[in-house]
């Protein structure tokens, strides 16, 4: 399995050491991408059923599809389908599911895709390149909408000022245009340590994606699927992200705290579905060195249990 990746994964080692990969072994990667860990899960001997929604990622990996000889099955889904678009193919339960969040370099470094300001382009950021734009969103909301967006998933605190400046200035249909009217709203100051369009273009690619919602739904789907003794691992980019998954494995490790003794039950409790995640990793020195744009990256894992998911448990109770 060769062929060169034109991206550098982030944690690579460190992912591949918490998947535990064996010979054989049915893997989930539900963030393709340029396709650096497929590669590396092909390599240690096992069989990749990839997803992603953007159509440029699954083009550029149907080479390596093609190459694996059947070990990796490239799907064109949200990671949140995974179970249901599995069970489809008669895959019940895997051995380990990984995901990479967020918005890939090869995303970023189009121009034409608009997810950046460091080059112009159209104001798009769609990662499945349908549905409704960033460029339909700003010039279309209410004002109080792109303020709670802004302030929500950028966490933004003068998201009302922006707001104001963008829907006096519309139409906007340009990614250098909507971050001069962000800079200018906040008084940049050149040579600043960090872009203030920064918070704006990361909410909105955000919004415009879903892409907290469908974390929350892929971690439950991951859940589904892992077998017992199931790797989950997850590498995420920013503090919103990173909470998710923290809490996620928290509560369902059964380690996110509980009720005072004193107080009365309200419900059930349910049998923890992951063991205790294993302390957070990031990146060393040497691989920021090499890779700058790992800089924010942390990785969570943690093991199956045997128990069922939480939802079957409510079902059941």
């Amino acid at each position: 399995m060769t062929g060169a990746s034109p991206h550098i994964p982030v944690l690579l080692d460190e992912v591949i050491h918490a998947l535990a990969i064996t010979p054989g072994s049915v893997v989930v990667d539900g963030t393709f991408g340029a396709g650096g860990y497929s590669r590396a899960i092909l390599a240690a001997g096992a069989r990749v059923h990839a997803f992603d929604r953007d159509p440029d990622a699954l083009a550029m990996g149907a080479e390596l599809a093609g190459r694996s000889g059947g070990a990796l099955r490239l799907h064109s889904a949200c990671f949140s389908e995974m179970d249901r678009r599995l069970a489809e193919e008669g895959v019940g339960q895997v051995d380990a599911v990984v995901f990479d969040i967020g918005v890939s370099s090869m995303q970023l470094d189009r121009a034409d895709r608009g997810f950046s300001f460091q080059k112009d382009g159209p104001l798009d950021m769609r990662m499945s390149q349908s549905g409704e734009s960033a460029a339909d969103f700003v010039n279309t909301a209410d004002e109080g909408d792109i303020a709670n967006v802004i302030y929500l998933y950028g966490e933004e605190p003068k998201s009302r000022r922006i707001a104001r400046a963008i829907v006096a200035a519309r139409p906007i249909d340009s990614t250098s245009s909507l971050a001069a009217i962000v800079r200018k709203a906040l008084g940049h100051r050149p040579g600043a340590p960090k872009d203030p369009a920064t918070r704006t273009f990361q909410a909105l690619r955000i919004h415009i994606n879903r892409e907290l919602d469908e974390l929350m739904l892929g971690l439950e789907a991951a859940e589904r699927i892992l077998k017992p003794g199931g790797r989950l691992v997850v590498v995420s980019f920013h503090s919103l992200e990173d909470r998710i998954v923290k809490q996620f494995l928290r509560d369902r490790s059964g380690s996110g705290g509980s009720m005072s003794r004193h107080m009365p039950e309200m419900a059930p409790v349910k049998h923890p579905t992951f063991l205790k995640p294993a302390k957070a990793v990031r990146p060393s020195a040497r691989e920021l060195a090499a890779n700058p744009r790992a800089r924010s990256a942390t990785l969570r894992a943690a093991i199956r249990s045997d128990a069922t998911p939480w939802n079957q448990q409510e079902k059941a109770a």
